[in-house]
């Protein structure tokens, strides 16, 4: 950043993220988009206007046919860097989003579940993925999880600094507090700032990265050849409760979804069909008994 011409503006757009206090991942990310935009275009950022948006993205799409999703955080960053760090005006209507394909996630079936959760050997790891399954944590929740935030008191589990810097209580089930105790007498992870799962950084916690190896060793050894990833267990939970008759809201609470439409996913993963005929078969039996 320090030898671009644009590093004086990609400062102030960092600084203009954190002050929004927006994740991490997400400072780096428009970063990235809004500097390779900037050195696409190679001219003065003070010229630049809805036209070079419009280009570069048509770039992005006809010549480097990149998804839609890909071409959407280009155009977040870039919006961000115009509308904020340039306070300049846009004309949104513009330069569109993307529609993305509206692909329905993998679930796991419960036995899959299961299966998974026992391939996962070490006590630590096994606590970890049942925890995660059983409060539908985010990797990133799960990696920063805490000791007093286990509160086998009310079997909630406290998940603080979510999405959004959102605090919110999920469950704790029994399956995962005996998950827990199990880690605890075997392993004693005792760590000054508390972090429930230690890694192997003396000053830190369990990487995002620890915990894809945990959970893909565990997969490969239930031998799931679905495409899956940790955050499919969150899926899980959520579609599992709501075919156990949880509410929406319950779900989205406990997912920590800021709004409804989020968590209407869940009703077309859950298996609600149980019990439901075809009306199709209704009739055929009807014809073939002469009716």
């Amino acid at each position: 950043m320090e030898h671009s011409p644009y590093a004086d503006i990609l400062r102030r757009m960092r600084d203009d993220l954190i002050l929004r206090k927006l994740s991490p991942h997400t400072v780096a990310s428009y970063l990235t988009h809004a500097r390779l935009f900037l050195a696409w275009c190679a001219r003065p950022a003070d010229a630049l206007d809805t036209d070079d948006i419009r280009r570069f993205l048509v770039a992005l799409i006809t010549e480097y046919h990149l998804a839609a999703s890909t071409v959407n955080v280009y155009s977040a960053a870039i919006r961000f860097l115009f509308a904020v760090t340039l306070n300049r005006s846009l004309n949104y209507l513009q330069i569109p989003r993307q529609k993305e394909p509206q692909t329905l996630p993998v679930v796991l079936h419960r036995t899959e579940v299961a299966a998974i959760l026992g391939q996962a050997v070490a006590p630590k790891h096994r606590a970890l993925l049942t925890l995660l399954y059983g409060s539908g944590l985010r990797i990133s929740e799960a990696a920063a999880m805490k000791v007093p935030h286990i509160d086998s008191a009310t079997m909630r589990v406290l998940v603080v600094g979510g999405k959004g810097q959102k605090d919110r209580y999920t469950l704790l089930s029994k399956a995962a507090l005996t998950a827990l105790r199990d880690y605890w007498r075997a392993c004693r992870p005792h760590h000054p700032d508390g972090w429930l799962f230690p890694g192997s950084n003396p000053s830190g916690h369990m990487t995002p990265a620890g915990i894809r190896f945990a959970f893909d060793h565990a997969v490969a050894r239930a031998q799931i050849v679905r495409p899956v990833t940790v955050h499919t267990l969150r899926h899980g939970f959520a579609t599992h409760l709501l075919e156990d008759g949880a509410t929406l809201l319950q779900i989205k609470e406990l997912l920590g979804h800021r709004s409804i439409p989020s968590t209407t996913v869940y009703l077309h993963l859950a298996h609600l069909t149980g019990g439901l005929q075809s009306p199709l078969d209704a009739f055929v039996e009807q014809v073939a008994h002469g009716g």
